[in-house]
Parts: structure tokens; C-alpha cells; sequence
């Protein structure tokens, strides 16, 4: 049927996987080289052609955003009636069918949120705690219970992780005990119990085990990379030994191995299944050969990543090379994990990648925006253009600076600047200081209600909720250095609330802001990569070979989102002056020449320059 509509729109590697529909297979695409088109193709060609019972094949993703874009395709290819979920939804809708039969009584309630019940955990284990810890305790119960680690092991590695913030381990153990003591006696669980309790139940129930894998006979697992070690055992079940399984997967975009997603079993898929079909979609289909060639040029030789290759090159365009045969070698030699030979299909060729220097943070941020508002005066629409950040923290500066040019924003995947509870509590503490303080110096007024609050100058150590909390405080003592000189501490103040009253901008019409772990699975014709510099990306806490390998992959990730044009930069200093700064080493290591964009405009009136 090889003359088939759902067939004779994919390319020949997509067909492959598309015809591909009994036994274990592997798909490893690259980024933009339309996964998505080759799995629901794949599964309406199923359907179309008789091989699949539509009821009973299972498509399964890690977002609602993703599952809901997986049904809407497999609608309009007439495939709707099959299943697209997350692993969480599709493990509750079979622990809310089976548990009245096997436990009686409905299912527990699913907790909306861990805080309040850890709240009261503290409290009955006299544990003193604030609210930035207890939600790193949080990411500790969902890292713990993700990654299948046991009690009596998370004790054993509790020595060397360390508990959140200033907790002592016997404090740990004892509010983790607690939760769980409240969890059982108010008849609730947590996301992750879902996943434990759906295993549990097929382990322990052969006819619930016969019922499920009775009801799926197929499955598709889209963004494998993501897989947790839980997800991956309740796969397994649900299998059961079956071996009609689809994973599609790329290693080089594995970003969140810190909530216990690992590329491992994505990677091991051909060890685990020898016989396995294994496809490669290496053509590019979202972004300029100038912009892959960047990308395969920071993936270069490690596992997963992307061979340095580019389709049909102007001749001459040094932006474009092909894999020498050293290179070739490197990609695909045994132990380095399958790799991606990424080709850019799109023509014609665009502007190249460029790297900017600018003075200072607010000089950067500046002249970001000024570069988009230029963009949007030549008629480029503002929701094609993204600014990619590293941390939440760093939104605050460029909502700011967007706004000053008159550019609407939408921030993504992350609560605005000033709607987040610290940021709330801040504001609320200046205004009613502002009050009472006068004559002081302004960085001295903000610095001291910061400070009560907890902030300090050094940043805590390592990620999580605590350092979140600092980097949003310390945003605001950064917004000192923005204000004209004889800024009073009552206008700062009033400045503050204004700017949180009139936060919310229309939802079309608007650059995204949005964290780069965010971004993933999304694109635009322009994105602005800022905050390149050492300490930013790679973050100040991420050490050793695997955490720095993460950050890399994290800038993968955000300049595979562009098509058209990407800019990339960084800041010297902070924006207080307090210490120079190096540019990031993946910087170096991409060495970009940007000729001609040597003076950028800036609305800070500071020349920024381009560096070779």
C-alpha cells in the first residue's frame, strides 16, 4: 500500500517507521524532523489499513499540551478514537476502574499540591520549615518515588545528596514519614502514587493484569528521552512481554534528568530488543542549514547527538559542511549511543547565528528588546519571536525591556515575575516600609526589606526552590540599578505596584518569554538566546561531566526552537557591576562570526558588541 495518502506524504525515513507496525521500534529524530507527522501517520496507517484495533492501541506523552496536539492530528488523519494520553492519565483512568473492585470504595483523592499537607507534616514531626524548602522537599518525595528508590536506599543516599536547605537528615526522614502517616489517614496520594499504586495493582492482581493488557495491544511512547524509571517498569507491565512497542526519542534533548527522566532506556532500546526496527529521521524540516550547522556543531560526538551534515549547500556557503569521515566515525562508533545525522531541508539559506557582547545585564536586556521591536517595525509578527531564558528569574529585566519599547509579552511555562508568592510578599514589604524610610540611600532601603525577607548577597548552593526564591528577590535589588539617579524609595515603591497592576498583556499579539525547559517542543521563526555567560548556562551549580552534559543539551534545545534567525548573547557584568563575567564555554566552543553586527543597537545608549 505503498501508494497509500498517509504514506506518500511522509519522506522515506518517516515511511519506514510508518510501515514498521508490528515488534519493538526505535525512532531517533532529531530535532524538527517531524517525529510527531511519522507517529500519528504511523498509527492512522495502522487503523487505515487493518493491522490496528484503534481501541486498542495506546499513545502515550508526557504533557497535556502533547497529548491533546497527538489526538487532534489522529483526528483529521481518521484516527481520532484512538487513546492519547500522559502516563499519569492513562495510570489514574485504570486505577479509578480497578480499585472499587480490587480495594473497594472509590480511589483515593489525588493531591493537587504537596505543600499544604507538608505543612502539616512539619508541624507534627517539629520540624521548623519555611516555604521555599518545603518545596524542595517536594522535588526530593517526586524524585525519590520517579526513580523506584526505596526508603531504606533514599536513607542510604541521604548522606551524600544532602537534605533541602538547612534540614538535618533525621528531619528529612521524619517530615517524609509524617506525609506519608497524613497521606494514608485522609485517604489521598500524591501524582507519583498513581504510577507506584497502577503497578502495585497489576503486580499483585492477575486479573487486573489480564484486563489491561486485554484492553492494549500497541503502544507508542512519544518523547522516550523523558522516560522515568517508574513510567518505564509500568510499561513494562502494561506490555506485559509483549513487544509492540513504538519509542520515538532524542537523546540530545534530555532535560530533565533532575526530576529522574533518563535517556538510558532510550538509548539501551536496541540492547533491550536486538531484533528492533531502528529508524533515523535526520532531515530538518524547522530550521536554516545556518542554524542546524550550530546545532550539530555543539552536539558534535556525544551519545545521541547529531552528525554535522547539511542538504543540498549553495556552493561555496561555508555555513554549510558535510561530515568528514573522522567525524562520521565519531557519531556512530560503538558505546556512543545512536546518533542523528541532522539535515537541513529548508530553503532557501537564512542570516547566520551571531553572538553579541553586551556591557551589562540591562544593557542586554535593552537590546534584546530594541532588536525585536526592530524586527516587529519590518513586519515580522510579534508571537513568531521568542526570548529563551535559563531561569525564571531573568524574565523580570526583559518584561521590563519589552515593555519599555511597546512590545506585548507572554510569559511561558512559569508564573509572571510578580505574581509569584515571594515576589508578592516583597512588594507588599517595600510599599509599607516606603512609608516610614526616608533620606536613605536607595539600594540600602530595598536591600534591608530584602534581606528580612531573606535574601542575601551570595546565592544559596545548588538548584531548587530556595535558590528560586533568592533569584526572584535578588531581581528585585537588581530593579535598583535601572532607576534614574534621585530615584526616591517611594517612587521605587510605586514603581513596583505599577508595574504588578498592570502585568497581565493580551495573549496574541506577543513575544514569549519562556524558560528553556519550557520552550521544548515548541518553535519560532526568531529566538533570542541571552544570558550565555559562565554561572547562567551552565548554571553555577550544575558540576561534574553529567550536569555540565545537561546544560548543554539545554542550549540544544533552545537553538533547535528557531527557524528563521537565532541571536545568542551575553552580559560582562551583573547589572550592579559586582563581577565580570565570562562567556559560556559552549560559546567558545560554537565560535561564531558575526561580521557586520558589530554595534547593535541599544536603548541603554552602552555600544554592544559582536564577538568573533
Amino acid at each position: 500500500m505503498t501508494g497509500d495518502p498517509l504514506l506518500t506524504a511522509l519522506d522515506d525515513e518517516q515511511r519506514v517507521a510508518a510501515e514498521a507496525l508490528i515488534g519493538p521500534v526505535c525512532v531517533l529524530a532529531g530535532a524538527g524532523t517531524g517525529k510527531t507527522r511519522a507517529i500519528t501517520h504511523r498509527i492512522a496507517y495502522g487503523v487505515a489499513s487493518g493491522s490496528y484495533d484503534p481501541a486498542r492501541v495506546m499513545a502515550l506523552t508526557f504533557t497535556s499540551r502533547a497529548a491533546a496536539e497527538l489526538r487532534t492530528r489522529l483526528r483529521a488523519l481518521g484516527a481520532g478514537t484512538v487513546a492519547a494520553r500522559t502516563f499519569h492519565a492513562a495510570a489514574l483512568a485504570q486505577l479509578n476502574h480497578f480499585w472499587p473492585i480490587v480495594v473497594g470504595g472509590p480511589a483515593p483523592r489525588v493531591l493537587e499540591f504537596k505543600g499544604r499537607l507538608l505543612g502539616l507534616a512539619a508541624e507534627r514531626s517539629r520540624v521548623k520549615v519555611d516555604t521555599a524548602t518545603l518545596r524542595d522537599v517536594a522535588a526530593e518525595i517526586e524524585w525519590r518515588k520517579v526513580g523506584l528508590v526505596g526508603m531504606d536506599d533514599y536513607r542510604v543516599r541521604l548522606a551524600s545528596r544532602g537534605a533541602p536547605g538547612t534540614l538535618t537528615a533525621e528531619q528529612m526522614l521524619a517530615l517524609l514519614e509524617a506525609y506519608e502517616e497524613l497521606k494514608d489517614e485522609r485517604r489521598a496520594m500524591d501524582f507519583e502514587d498513581v504510577l507506584l499504586a497502577t503497578a502495585g495493582m497489576i503486580e499483585s492482581e492477575p486479573v487486573v493484569a489480564l484486563q489491561v493488557r486485554e484492553a492494549y495491544r500497541h503502544f507508542v511512547v512519544d518523547e522516550y528521552q523523558d522516560v522515568s524509571p517508574a513510567q518505564q517498569h509500568l510499561l513494562e507491565l502494561w506490555l506485559g512481554g509483549r513487544r509492540d512497542v513504538c519509542v520515538v526519542g532524542d537523546a540530545s534533548q534530555t532535560i530533565y534528568s533532575f526530576a529522574g527522566a533518563s535517556a538510558e532506556f532510550l538509548l539501551g532500546f536496541e540492547r533491550h530488543y536486538p531484533d528492533a526496527t531502528i529508524v533515523r529521521l535526520e532531515r530538518n524540516y524547522r530550521s536554516t542549514p545556518e542554524i542546524v550547522e550550530v546545532a550539530n556543531r555543539l552536539m558534535r560526538g556525544r551519545p545521541g547527538a547529531l552528525r554535522l551534515a547539511a542538504a543540498a549547500p549553495d556552493a561555496g556557503d561555508p555555513a554549510t559542511s558535510v561530515p568528514d569521515a573522522a567525524e562520521s566515525a565519531l557519531a556512530t562508533a560503538p558505546g556512543a549511543g545512536p546518533a542523528a545525522a541532522l539535515a537541513a531541508e529548508r530553503v532557501p539559506h537564512g542570516p547566520r547565528p551571531e553572538v553579541v557582547e553586551f556591557p551589562d545585564e540591562l544593557a542586554e536586556a535593552r537590546g534584546v528588546a530594541t532588536r525585536v521591536r526592530q524586527r516587529i517595525d519590518a513586519g515580522v509578527a510579534p508571537e513568531s519571536i521568542a526570548v529563551l531564558l535559563r531561569v525564571n528569574s531573568q524574565s523580570a529585566l526583559f518584561e521590563q525591556a519589552l515593555g519599555d519599547v511597546g512590545v506585548s509579552v507572554r510569559v511561558r511555562g512559569a508564573q509572571r515575575f510578580f505574581d509569584r508568592p515571594e515576589v508578592r510578599e516583597a512588594v507588599h514589604a517595600i510599599r509599607a516600609a516606603a512609608l516610614a524610610i526616608a533620606d536613605e540611600p536607595l539600594f540600602k532601603s530595598v536591600s534591608d526589606v530584602l534581606r528580612s525577607l531573606g535574601w542575601t548577597l551570595e546565592p544559596p548552593a545548588g538548584p531548587g526552590a530556595v535558590r528560586d526564591r533568592w533569584e526572584s528577590l535578588n531581581a528585585i535589588a537588581r530593579l535598583v540599578d535601572d532607576q534614574p539617579a534621585g530615584t526616591t524609595f517611594r517612587t521605587f515603591a510605586d514603581d513596583l505596584r505599577t508595574r504588578a497592576e498592570t502585568h497581565h498583556e493580551p495573549a496574541v499579539a506577543a513575544v514569549t518569554i519562556a524558560t528553556l525547559h519550557s520552550a521544548k517542543g515548541l518553535e519560532w521563526d526568531e529566538v533570542h538566546l541571552p544570558g550565555l555567560a559562565e554561572g547562567m548556562l551552565p548554571i553555577a551549580y550544575a558540576t561534574g561531566f553529567e550536569a555540565i552534559d545537561e546544560e548543554r543539551r539545554l542550549l540544544y534545545v533552545g537553538i533547535t526552537r528557531a527557524r528563521r534567525r537565532l541571536s545568542l548573547s551575553f552580559s560582562r557584568w551583573s547589572s550592579g557591576r559586582r563581577a565580570e563575567r565570562e562567556p559560556s564555554r559552549f560559546l567558545r566552543e560554537l565560535d561564531i562570526r558575526t561580521p557586520g553586527a558589530s554595534r547593535p543597537a541599544s536603548a541603554a545608549g552602552s555600544p554592544a558588541r559582536a564577538r568573533r
